[in-house]
């Protein structure tokens, strides 16, 4: 079990956290690849304090179906990360690289996304209602339409 932890430069890649309780935990400038966290142990766990990742790189990771209301995915590296069906409503993702990853059935409700950039979200497969989108970066969301832009 970690409850109210601090993980900072640590380098935890490819870490088997199956069966393993987060509460209260936070990864600053961590490296932490190739993490499946659908196999810790999530049932019945309610969050005090979400999840924190700060100027993290979580490449190649799985939160698929995760229920993580208002995590903190700030400043961080994501690429190729599975966040399909998971409820991340709430989620802060400002300021980090999601290049590759999925988005699918995906609560996003509420989510910050200021200054993220390389997304790539379905509006129509995905819940965004009351999400904040910086404007420049907003278009793509415009590719999920099957539209043509002109500059």
């Amino acid at each position: 079990e970690f409850n109210n932890c601090k993980f900072i430069d640590c380098n935890l890649n490819n870490v088997d956290i199956n069966g393993s309780k987060f509460s209260d935990v936070e990864f600053v400038n961590c490296k932490i690849v190739g993490v499946n966290w659908t196999m810790a142990y999530w049932r019945g766990l309610v969050l005090s304090a979400p999840l924190t990742f700060r100027e993290c790189m979580i490449n190649s990771s799985s939160f698929y179906g995760l229920n993580l209301e208002k995590i903190t995915i700030e400043g961080c590296r994501s690429h190729d990360v599975d966040f399909r069906e998971a409820n991340l409503s709430g989620v802060n993702f400002s300021d980090t690289d999601l290049k590759n990853s999925l988005f699918n059935n995906t609560n996003l409700s509420g989510a910050n996304f200021d200054e993220a950039q390389n997304y790539d979200i379905n509006i129509q497969t995905n819940i965004v209602k009351n999400a904040r989108f910086s404007r420049y970066e907003a278009v793509r969301l415009l590719s999920s339409l099957d539209i043509n832009l002109i500059d």
